[in-house]
């Protein structure tokens, strides 16, 4: 854990939050899918999700690469090509994959930045959504089109789309991060604010315990 606290910054998130539009183009689905998502470091992205009603778990890990450097040690080098991601898995029945990603763009990065987020630079901190199919490339794609047109940022969305890329866990000291170390610094700084905007923005979308990794409440 030591090594992970050495490589990140504490420096402040630099934007809040929005509520953005609703997404245009809608997704169709049943039964329960997955939602892969990049925005900087995984700590949290899987922090808010793990708050948003519908999800049924979020997983730290690792998406972009090969299985042979999928671990911390090697994809915090930046030369891997992988990217920190959260694996999403929610009911459609509650939350549609274009919810998620609204979600997604209002409060848990800053899509302008390009291979960063934040304190944290380098590709494995790139913003990108890893579709399962296509139709999640589609929404997506029509989602970010959209946000563009209207110029919500005042910059182009840097948000990669990046279909047919495996997913890998992460070391278990990555999971359930920020629910487990809500006092960290880095979590104080980056995080906490992404999880208030969340609460306060999509009051309705919230719940107030953490859908958790480990199965159990955080000590």
């Amino acid at each position: 854990m030591a090594a992970a606290f050495g490589l990140r910054g504490f420096a402040s998130a630099e934007e809040a939050g929005r509520r953005l539009p609703e997404a245009a183009v809608t997704a169709e689905e049943s039964g329960l899918r997955t939602a892969t998502l990049a925005g900087g470091c995984f700590w949290g992205v899987q922090g808010v999700f793990q708050h948003v009603r519908g999800v049924r778990q979020a997983v730290s890990g690792y998406a972009g690469g090969d299985a042979a450097d999928a671990r911390y040690g090697a994809v915090s080098t930046g030369g891997t090509a992988h990217a920190e991601a959260v694996r999403v898995t929610y009911d459609p029945a509650v939350i549609r994959y274009d919810e998620l990603l609204r979600i997604f763009f209002s409060v848990a990065l800053d899509p302008t930045q390009v291979n960063r987020q934040g304190p944290d630079s380098g590709p494995q901190y790139r913003s990108a959504i890893f579709p399962a199919d296509a139709g999640q490339a589609r929404v997506a794609a029509a989602y970010i089109a959209q946000l563009d047109a209207a110029r919500t940022y005042g910059r182009p969305i840097a948000t990669r789309i990046e279909p047919q890329a495996a997913f890998y866990p992460a070391e278990g000291y990555h999971q359930d991060f920020m629910a487990s170390h809500p006092n960290h610094p880095y979590i104080a700084a980056n995080d906490a604010p992404k999880l208030r905007d969340l609460r306060s923005l999509f009051p309705e979308r919230t719940t107030p315990e953490p859908v958790l990794v480990g199965g159990r409440p955080p000590s």
